[in-house]
């Protein structure tokens, strides 16, 4: 008997499946899920309201996006021929690196970064190479020393995801700068709208002006939209092109395109949400601060999420059990190298009121 089946190339044998967070506890009680950084104010009532509005279902929706890629270029000050929308931003990160790298080549990130990044090399045959960081945060010195004649893209997620650090505009610029010009450096924005305004416009400016430099942003975080699966990107019009030529055809639905639409209209929900975050965040940051003599700490943040480190007498094992049996679901992290680190996302202000408390009797602090 021919025992022969089809076989997968060996670099895609070597990728792992996605593993979803838990949404119940040991004790089978639902969760509130505070590990997937979702917008805990749900979305803009005008988003919803496009979505109750319907369609008609055995229509395609336009291939080429056009009534949003209009808008988002007139909210952000773009040109809308040099944007490209995606099913979030995760497809056109994945089509730019297709479109540059493959089999010998390296695709470099910091060390800690968002955990799609080294599958986005792997599916095509790449290396994934990262650079060492400086207290978890990327830094422009190693990224810049990690590159070599076989370094195609750079990914670089600011804010980052898990540690929620920042680098200002000077660094991205000088990271650029110190990158070759057959280098793609990609500025994946998906917290972007959770950073000061004033400092949001700058990589925006950068990829208008280089031929090399692609800006990644989505609906999913800020807006609310997670389960629609919208996003987009702006670069020069060869790099918007490569990536029209690999994305799915009527990649966008109807009903993403329409909510996305509406919620850009909606910039009052996105302030309100950046409020709320900073509020909330600054809150659980003072509180684990408190909690220093115990041995937690918290990276600093401009995302919506903390990364708690737990290195005293309490682990991180035992604080997601603990926020577990109190109803949370949060995200440990041994599998990004941070086994003593637990990404907690911003809830609602009640959400995070409990999380402290459970988190301050753990340490054996009273409520």
């Amino acid at each position: 008997m021919n025992t022969a089946r089809p076989e997968p190339k060996p670099w895609i044998a070597e990728i792992h499946a996605y593993v979803p967070g838990k949404s119940k506890s040991a004790s089978g009680t639902p969760l509130t899920k505070l590990s997937a950084n979702e917008n805990p104010l749900g979305s803009s009532p005008a988003a919803l309201a496009a979505l109750a509005e319907g369609h008609m279902a055995a229509d395609y929706p336009d291939p080429d996006a056009r009534a949003l890629r209009e808008k988002i270029a007139e909210v952000h000050g773009l040109d809308p021929d040099r944007i490209v929308c995606g099913t979030g931003s995760g497809e056109l990160l994945h089509c730019a690196v297709q479109a540059l790298a493959g089999p010998g080549d390296e695709v470099l990130a910091s060390r800690y970064s968002f955990s799609l990044y080294p599958l986005l090399a792997q599916k095509i045959g790449a290396t994934p190479v990262f650079a060492d960081p400086e207290g978890y945060a990327a830094s422009v010195d190693n990224l810049l020393a990690a590159v070599t004649p076989a370094t195609k893209v750079v990914l670089l997620d600011n804010p980052n995801n898990p540690v929620g650090s920042f680098l200002p505009p000077s660094e991205v610029a000088r990271l650029h700068a110190g990158l070759p010009s057959d280098v793609l450096l990609i500025v994946d924005e998906a917290y972007g709208e959770y950073v000061d305004p004033a400092l949001q416009q700058a990589a925006f400016d950068l990829a208008a002006r280089y031929e090399n430099v692609l800006v990644s942003r989505t609906f999913s975080k800020a807006y609310g939209l997670a389960s629609e699966r919208v996003g987009w990107v702006t670069g020069a019009p060869h790099l918007i092109d490569l990536v029209n030529r690999l994305r799915g055809a009527f990649n966008v639905s109807v009903s993403g395109q329409k909510a996305a639409l509406a919620a850009l209209d909606d910039q009052d929900f996105v302030g309100a949400s950046r409020e709320h975050n900073t509020a909330e965040r600054a809150r659980l940051a003072d509180a684990i601060a408190m909690l220093g003599n115990h041995g937690l700490s918290a990276s600093p943040s401009e995302a919506n999420f903390l990364l708690v480190h737990f290195e005293g007498e309490v682990s991180a094992t035992e604080a997601v059990e603990a926020l577990s049996e109190a109803g949370y679901a949060v995200r440990h992290l041994p599998g990004q190298g941070l086994p003593n680190a637990v990404r907690i996302t911003i809830g609602k202000s009640d959400d995070m009121t409990r999380v402290i408390a459970c988190l301050r009797a753990l340490c054996g602090e009273a409520a």
